[in-house]
Order: C-alpha cells, then sequence, then structure tokens
C-alpha cells in the first residue's frame, strides 16, 4: 500500500511541476522580394519531441522554421508535444515593400479562383478518391541518373522473393563497369519482388529502351502491408482530381465536335485551302488575310506554355500525357471552329475599316436575336473584363518576365537589368501595336512562321539524332497513356496532365482566338472557322507534341527535381550543345509575338466596355507598355498567377454562348457546304504563264 501511494504521489508531482506547453514565434522578412519571409517558433514545456504541422504545406513536420513565405498572408502552426498536448499559434510576415502588399492581396484571391477553377465535382459527390495512394516502393539503383554513362547488372539477391523485409536491411548486390559493387538496401518495409533476374543487366546507358522507358533502372519494388497516403512535407495528403475547368474545356470540345460532324477531321483539307489563299477574295469585308488571321491567333497561343509547360507535363504524368495531349488538341480544333465562325458572323466593321469581334459581340447580340438579351450582356461584360485581366497579365506581364529570366539564364550579363529589358521590350511591343490589327498582323505573320520553323526544325534534328529510340519512344507513350504507373496517377491522373496542359496551352473554347479571326476578309463566316481549327493543331498537335518528343527521346522526362523551360532547354542541349542559347532567343519571339496578339485582344475588350474612339485604344496601348516594364523587372508572384487563372475563366461565359449557339453554327456550315460543293464560292484563278 506505501509503494502505490508513493507512486500516486510521485504522479501527482510530476503533474504539478509540469509545464505547460508554450509556444513563441519570431518573424522575418529578410528583403523587399517576394515570398521569403520566415517564420521560427520556439517551444518550451510539455514533452518533447514536437511536431509542427504548418498550413504550408512546403514545411516538413519536423521543422520549426518555415520559409518561403508569403508576406501579408497569415500563417498556423499547430504544435503536438509526445503526451498529445497541443497548442495553435498563428504568424504573418509584415510586407516591406509595394511587390509584397500585391502579393498578399492577391494570393487569397488565387486560392478562392483556384478553388472554383480547379474543383474536383467528381471526387465531391463520392464518385472517387482523389487521394494519391502508394501501393509499392520502387527500388532503384543506387546513384542513377538520367544521363549516368554505364551499365549495371544484378549480381545475387541477399534477401529471397516473397521475402519481408525491413526498412534499411541489405536487399541485393549490384556490380557496374566502373564502379566496386554495390549494396542495395531496402528504402521502407514490406514485401519483395524482383523486378530483374540475378545476372540480368539492370540498366545498360547504350541501350536506347532503357534510356526511354519510364523507370528503367528499377530492380525491385516493395509491397507495402496497407497502401500508404501520399503526403506533402507538411503531412497534408496529395490529391489528384479531375480539375471542372479541364472537365468543361474538354466536354464543350467533345460536343461540338459531334455536333459539326468531326469537323476537325473533315474540314481540315479545306482548311490548308483557306490558310494558302485559295479563297483569299480582296474585296471581302474585313482588315487582314486569312493566314494573317491565323498567324495572330497562333501567336497568342504558341508560347512558354509549349515549352516549358509541356515539360511540366511529362515530368509529372511521364510519356503517357503526350498521347492524352495530342487527344485533346484534336478535340480542341471544333471549339475553335464554332467560336472563330461566330466572332465573324457577329463582328462590327465601322466606317473607318476597324473590325470589332469577337465574344463579346455574339455573346451579347447572337443572345439578344434568341430573346435572351440580358444575360447575353452579362456574359458578354463578364468576358470583357476577364479579357482584360488576362491581357495585362498571362498575356503580357508572364510574358515579359519569363521571357527575361530565360534570356538572363543564357546571356548573364542581362541578369539585374530587368527593367532596361522591359523598356527595350515595350518599345519594340509599342511599335508594333500602335499601327492597329493591320501591323500586328503583318508582324506575326512573318515572326510565327521564322520562330516555329526554328523550334520544329530543331525538334526534328533531335529527334532524328536518336532516330534509334523512335520505336522505346512510342512504346512508352502509348504503354504510359493506358497502363502508367500508380506513381504517375494511374490512367486518370495521366489524362488528366495531358488533358490539362493541351487545353491550357491551345486556349481552345476560351474565346481569345475569335477576336483576331474576326478581322479575317471573308463573306462566309464558316471559312474564318476552318482556318481557326488550324490553331490547336499546330499549337498542341504539332509543337508541344515535337517538345513532349524531344524530352523522351534523350530521356529527359525521367529527370527529377527540374521542370520547366530549364529542362527543355538542358534536352535540346544534351544534343545541340549550342541550340540553348537559340532557344532563349526563340522564347523571347514566342513571348513577343505573345504580348502583340493579346494587346489586340484586350483592346477590343476594352473598347466594348469604354468605347470604341481611337482616343480609347491609345489609353489601353499605354497602359498595356506601361505592364511590360512592370512585367519585366518587377516579381509579381501571385498576380500573375490570378491573371492566369483569368485566362481559363474566360471559358465560362464564352462556352455557354457556344453551347446556345451551335445549332446556328451548324446551319451555316451545312449552308457552306453546300456552296463549296456547287462551286460557289470565291477562289482565285490560276493564270497559266507564256
Amino acid at each position: 500500500m506505501k509503494k502505490f501511494t508513493l507512486l500516486f504521489f510521485l504522479l501527482l508531482g510530476v503533474v504539478a511541476f509540469s509545464q505547460e506547453l508554450v509556444v513563441k514565434g519570431k518573424v522575418y522578412n529578410p528583403s523587399s522580394q517576394i515570398n521569403d519571409g520566415v517564420i521560427e517558433v520556439d517551444v518550451t514545456g510539455g514533452t518533447p519531441p514536437y511536431i509542427y504541422k504548418w498550413s504550408n504545406q512546403e514545411t516538413a513536420l519536423s521543422s520549426s522554421r518555415a520559409s518561403g513565405l508569403v508576406e501579408g498572408v497569415p500563417y498556423n502552426v499547430l504544435v503536438t508535444d509526445a503526451a498529445g498536448n497541443s497548442e495553435t499559434k498563428v504568424f504573418e510576415v509584415e510586407t516591406s515593400a509595394i511587390a509584397e502588399v500585391f502579393n498578399g492581396t492577391m494570393t487569397p484571391a488565387v486560392s478562392t479562383l483556384g478553388s472554383i477553377l480547379f474543383w474536383d465535382p467528381f471526387a465531391a459527390i463520392g464518385i472517387y478518391d482523389p487521394v494519391v495512394y502508394a501501393d509499392v516502393k520502387l527500388i532503384g539503383t543506387p546513384g542513377w541518373t538520367n544521363d549516368i554513362q554505364n551499365r549495371f547488372v544484378l549480381k545475387k539477391w541477399l534477401k529471397p522473393e516473397g521475402a519481408k523485409v525491413k526498412k534499411g536491411e541489405n536487399i541485393a548486390v549490384i556490380s557496374s563497369n566502373d564502379e566496386k559493387d554495390l549494396t542495395v538496401t531496402a528504402t521502407a518495409t514490406g514485401e519483395l519482388k524482383y523486378l530483374v533476374a540475378e545476372g540480368k543487366v539492370i540498366y545498360n546507358s547504350e541501350n536506347a529502351k532503357h534510356v526511354i522507358e519510364q523507370g528503367a533502372h528499377y530492380l525491385a519494388e516493395i509491397k507495402y502491408d496497407e497502401p500508404l497516403v501520399m503526403t506533402h512535407p507538411n503531412g497534408d495528403p496529395i490529391t489528384n482530381g479531375i480539375s471542372f475547368i479541364v472537365i468543361w474545356l474538354v466536354l464543350g470540345a467533345t460536343f461540338f465536335t459531334i455536333r459539326m460532324g468531326f469537323i476537325n477531321i473533315k474540314g481540315f483539307r479545306h482548311s490548308i485551302d483557306l490558310a494558302k489563299g485559295k479563297y483569299d477574295d480582296p474585296d471581302a469585308p474585313g482588315q487582314v488575310t486569312h493566314f494573317q488571321a491565323l498567324a495572330t491567333a497562333v501567336s497568342g497561343t504558341v508560347g512558354l506554355g509549349n515549352i516549358a509547360g509541356v515539360a511540366v507535363a511529362v515530368s509529372l504524368g511521364g510519356a503517357g500525357a503526350t498521347f492524352w495531349m495530342i487527344v485533346c488538341g484534336l478535340l480542341g480544333m471544333s471549339s475553335k471552329f464554332v467560336e472563330c465562325t461566330l466572332g465573324v458572323k457577329y463582328r462590327d466593321i465601322l466606317p473607318d475599316g476597324r473590325v470589332f469581334g469577337g465574344p463579346m459581340n455574339y455573346l451579347r447580340y447572337g443572345l439578344e436575336k434568341r430573346n435572351m438579351k440580358g444575360f447575353g450582356k452579362v456574359l458578354a461584360g463578364l468576358f470583357a473584363v476577364l479579357a482584360i485581366g488576362a491581357s495585362f497579365g498571362g498575356g503580357n506581364m508572364f510574358q515579359a518576365n519569363q521571357s527575361f529570366e530565360q534570356l538572363a539564364g543564357q546571356f548573364p550579363a542581362l541578369v539585374g537589368h530587368g527593367f532596361w529589358f522591359g523598356v527595350v521590350t515595350a518599345i519594340l511591343v509599342g511599335v508594333v501595336i500602335i499601327g492597329g490589327i493591320n501591323s500586328i498582323a503583318k508582324v506575326t505573320g512573318r515572326v510565327v512562321p521564322i520562330m516555329a520553323s526554328i523550334y520544329i526544325v530543331a525538334a526534328l534534328a533531335v529527334i532524328i539524332m536518336n532516330i534509334q529510340n523512335i520505336g522505346p519512344a512510342f512504346t512508352a507513350i502509348f504503354d504510359g497513356a493506358f497502363s502508367p504507373s500508380a506513381l504517375k496517377g494511374g490512367i486518370i491522373g495521366v489524362l488528366v496532365i495531358g488533358f490539362q496542359r493541351a487545353a491550357f496551352s491551345n486556349e481552345a473554347g476560351v474565346g481569345s482566338a475569335a477576336i483576331a479571326h474576326s478581322t479575317a476578309k471573308t463573306n462566309h463566316p464558316p471559312s474564318e472557322g476552318f482556318v481557326a481549327l488550324l490553331e490547336p493543331f499546330l499549337d498542341t498537335v504539332v509543337v508541344c507534341t515535337l517538345t513532349a518528343l524531344v524530352l523522351i527521346f534523350t530521356g529527359m522526362h525521367e529527370v527529377e527535381g527540374m521542370a520547366g523551360a530549364q529542362l527543355t532547354s538542358d534536352a535540346f542541349g544534351s544534343q545541340i550543345s549550342w541550340f540553348p542559347y537559340v532557344l532563349a532567343l526563340a522564347v523571347f519571339l514566342f513571348a513577343f509575338s505573345t504580348m502583340i496578339s493579346w494587346s489586340y485582344y484586350g483592346m477590343r475588350a476594352w473598347t466594348y466596355l469604354f468605347g470604341k474612339s481611337k482616343k480609347s485604344e491609345m489609353i489601353y496601348k499605354m497602359l498595356f507598355l506601361v505592364f511590360v516594364v512592370i512585367g519585366a523587372s518587377v516579381s509579381l508572384g501571385a498576380v500573375l498567377d490570378f491573371s492566369d487563372m483569368m485566362i481559363l475563366a474566360m471559358s465560362f461565359p464564352n462556352i455557354i454562348g457556344l453551347y446556345i449557339m451551335s445549332g446556328e453554327v451548324k446551319s451555316d456550315l451545312t449552308t457552306y457546304w453546300r456552296k463549296l460543293k456547287a462551286n460557289e464560292l470565291f477562289k482565285k484563278q490560276i493564270t497559266a504563264k507564256e
């Protein structure tokens, strides 16, 4: 009894004298640069060790210090001790510069808009679980990198297949050409499965199939007893959802493909004839030729997304994402046909020859014709506001910012001179856009073919230099599309990544291209729809696919920890040492042409809201040029993210209108086909040389 009494008072004393869990924090803003805030917490009392659950997903559970934080945004941390006691604190890094204020203000807006655009309706109603699970842990060759030059052979297994192994146990011995034997240890606990037999080659850098194949360097896998939830460093589960915006764009493209009788396939040959100028009527109303309208629209979509975005898609989704990217690009051709046909049909041509067209017009007047005047005004107004925001951000500042980063990476003398780079770029852009759509069309008509040709020729050169890899490359694409590993998110994950990249790149359904195409010289609206359907084909099926093939043929799709334009640049550089310099200049041309095209899109949205006077146009152009300088010289973070999302948000009012008016487009298409077959359309006469 005395022992129990002594133990009771001992425990009482421990409880009485144990300190309460106390969490204190220090906040730092080390510079005027955005996203470099730091929070450090100091914990006393309780029972160590402590677990730190930060709202910032990139901060580990074991870390008492969070860095790379957005200034002006609150962050919370839940500290839990070994006894289960917990304390929550909220901290905020104060802003010290204007850029930080903008960035901190826009971050919640990005989160709000993102929750709409990237909402997953299927997960919301319980059709599937978006959480990413790991069934197995793949065991790779120690020291392997995608550019390693070596041959690895599985010399001996130290554990039998099917055995239960523990993390840290030795499971195999590997021999290589230039290394002593390597011992492989288990990186997880579970059931061992062989992927390579004893005496067989694991990876040989001289074997094209090994270079291209996804995960060729893995020798074993360990199956977990129970699937593990994949988590961010802070412990939040990783999810791989199907974004509502992707569903919206792809369903729309699929509907229009079926509604228009697979116009993307049936109309392809005729669209090439139109783009080549066979049906150009010099007396038709409009300002530019079919080809110039196409070049302007293509310049607005072919850009950094084709270089950096594809690299991200292939890194996340593997080679299989390429297949779904192509499928989405083909479907998007039908969306472009519908929106650009309507763009021409409902355009307004002033006595001075200026053309005002695009979604603002057909949403307003096309729906007004259907006794939906109020609804049409709302959709048109919403589209115009989004288009102006998108033109300043994604179509301007983002292009200036990223082109400067890419050029500065290859030409160090530019580092720190973003402002002057922006001034020079603004002058070049200004020279073009002051002249209006005719000037823009002439420049894009020359720049787009040149920059696209340089990029396509270089990509084909890399592919030809690695032509022996063509079989394994296409095998990797098809296998990855229909039977991808769980690490890539399974077939749904790969499909979504491919569709997402294509939808974001070619902007089919967004409506922006209809503004450029509405200026074409034609008496028949469907003719410009035919020309427009070439745009997603060129942007996605050709340029995006070539980028993906370069990454796959060179094995760069296996690189971890790098993505974006640098990955694409390294892929080209691995075959053509000097090409990254050319690519940097090509990126500038891509960005430059995108800026001048989007200046026109934004200006037409601006004049829809603020009047069609030349003074109104000039005010917009001056603002646009100011934003070029801002984009090149200031880090804007969330501001750019938000404006990029505005481009996607434009598809909501646009596609609603396209659905409502699709019957009208179908009727016009039927009439156009009849006239074409009856040879009633204007056609250039080819005179024989004497």
